[in-house]
């Protein structure tokens, strides 16, 4: 399979949240407090992509998503794919758009934060490089106000 990575469009922002809301709860919801799993509705998914929607580029392929990744500043903040493009290369190639676009903006190393216990995403990570930095707590967009969450943080230097 072939995918053009793109910027996201305003018309393709539903089809991105389900990709987005689809994977966070398959990699999150068992390792996570319940309740922060309550407030990641398919409508804050798609709140949060409007939000991000200049700084987001998707994986799409005749006209269907299947993956997105968010950067912001010097941050992978959000790179999901849907259970359909695992094992296709996507995921990698998402994640180098990612941070080439972070390179190109002038930062020399780039960050990302994975959940305490997703050890898929960790291996994923350290096999395309990213070194696992520290565990810190950070706080994160939850509905009215933010939520504190142990994350993994890795870093990977770009230079």
């Amino acid at each position: 399979m072939s995918y053009e990575i793109t910027e996201l469009t305003t018309d393709l922002i539903p089809q991105a949240a389900e990709v987005w809301h689809a994977g966070w709860h398959e990699a999150h919801a068992d390792i996570v407090p319940s309740d922060l799993t309550k407030l990641r509705t398919l409508d804050s998914f798609a709140s949060r992509l409007v939000k991000y929607a200049a700084t987001t580029r998707i994986a799409v392929q005749d006209g269907q998503v299947f993956g997105l990744c968010v950067v912001l500043k010097d941050e992978i903040n959000q790179m999901y794919v849907s259970a359909q493009a695992r094992g296709t290369g996507l995921a990698a190639d998402l994640i180098q758009d990612g941070e080439r676009r972070i390179q190109a903006s002038g930062h020399a190393t780039a960050w990302l934060a994975c959940a305490v216990g997703n050890d898929r995403a960790a291996r994923f990570y350290e096999k395309r490089g990213w070194v696992n930095a520290r565990t810190e707590i950070l706080r994160f967009e939850a509905g009215v106000g933010t939520y504190p969450l142990e994350i993994w943080r890795f870093e990977k230097s770009l230079t």
